[in-house]
């Protein structure tokens, strides 16, 4: 089978079904006990991670918040891919300037010469072989937690609580099948019923989330936690793209005033908006699924100011990075232009 025949790119709708994300993943980890022969070392890793995807986003974020980033380099492909999956179009040349590849499909193929499954982001890559380690992106967060503490910064915070785990894996379970997951639902959905279904779920699951954080500012204990990071990447897309783009309108974040302002208070958090770029969000979903938008037209709008509003969460109480302190400035080389983000543009 030749290296183009496996494409990520083509449909994303089933006609007459509902849509079933694959989970399965790469499961290899990065470990202090190198139990699975790689052990955490600085400088060995590079994570692939494109801006415009909100499992990727993820890692951004966790990884700029514990102040990994001299640790673990970052490589970020372009918003769209071609026929092979993600293109490192960004960079002179179109190539990787530390892993010397132009398509992340060539780290996988390193590891794996018959990799028979769509080439995802976010993925850590060996940077001494060129192979691809991991794309499991819900464990690669919680071991940038658990299994990286030695290259934390100081005043990291504690993004995983022994004392709240379970409650971080619950509710980080309900806001993956609920909300992360649901809006592709409503959006790759192949019937009118199965839109449905996944549209009323995704938003009873909006307003159980809404209940929650009326009373507090965070959704596990007083402080952000890993729960936090993985609601966070989906509302900030909501507006932009899940509302219009895939059908999501019953209300617009804007209109749900207390996840409206929880996201406002995360995104004015450091290490959270500062690494949004709304732009390549956009470009990403509009012109990659063509089976939902064929025309590839990416709309002009919304408003991004607004994400600078005052969010009055503070009355709440809470201490966002609990006993810790909030990240420094953005890693040079890793901010977001001005003209995607209204956080870089106050900035200049």
């Amino acid at each position: 089978m030749s290296q183009d025949e496996y494409s990520t790119e083509g449909s994303y709708v089933t006609a007459g079904e509902e849509f079933n994300r694959d989970t399965d993943y790469i499961e290899t980890r990065i470990t202090a006990d190198e139990r699975d022969g790689y052990p955490v070392e600085a400088g060995r890793y590079r994570l692939v991670a494109a801006r415009a995807c909100p499992w990727a986003n993820r890692t951004i974020i966790v990884r700029r918040l514990l102040g990994l980033e001299d640790a673990i380099s970052l490589g970020m492909p372009g918003p769209t891919h071609d026929s092979r999956s993600w293109t490192f179009d960004l960079d002179p040349g179109g190539v990787d300037p530390v892993l010397g590849i132009e398509r992340l499909q060539q780290a996988y193929f390193a590891r794996f010469p018959d990799y028979p499954k769509g080439i995802t982001v976010p993925a850590i890559v060996d940077v001494p072989t060129g192979a691809v380690v991991t794309n499991d992106y819900p464990q690669i967060t919680l071991d940038f937690s658990t299994e990286w503490t030695a290259f934390h910064r100081e005043g990291a915070p504690d993004l995983y609580p022994k004392a709240h785990r379970e409650e971080i894996d619950r509710i980080a379970q309900e806001i993956y099948t609920e909300v992360n997951n649901g809006v592709y639902r409503c959006g790759f959905a192949g019937s009118q019923e199965a839109y449905e279904r996944a549209y009323h779920r995704l938003f009873a699951a909006l307003d159980s989330l809404s209940e929650r954080l009326a009373t507090q500012r965070y959704l596990v204990g007083d402080t952000i936690t890993e729960a936090d990071v993985r609601l966070f990447t989906t509302l900030v897309r909501f507006d932009p793209v899940y509302h219009g783009h895939f059908k999501c309108n019953r209300a617009k974040l804007t209109e749900m005033p207390v996840l409206w302002a929880y996201a406002r208070d995360l995104f004015q958090t450091p290490g959270f908006g500062d690494t949004v770029d709304f732009t390549q969000i956009k470009e990403h979903y509009y012109v990659v699924h063509t089976d939902i938008n064929p025309s590839q037209i990416v709309p002009t709008g919304p408003e991004l100011a607004d994400w600078l509003s005052p969010h009055g969460r503070e009355e709440l109480g809470g201490r966002p990075f609990g006993e810790g302190t909030p990240p420094g400035p953005v890693a040079e080389g890793e901010r977001v232009p001005a003209d995607a983000n209204p956080l870089s543009a106050e900035q200049q």
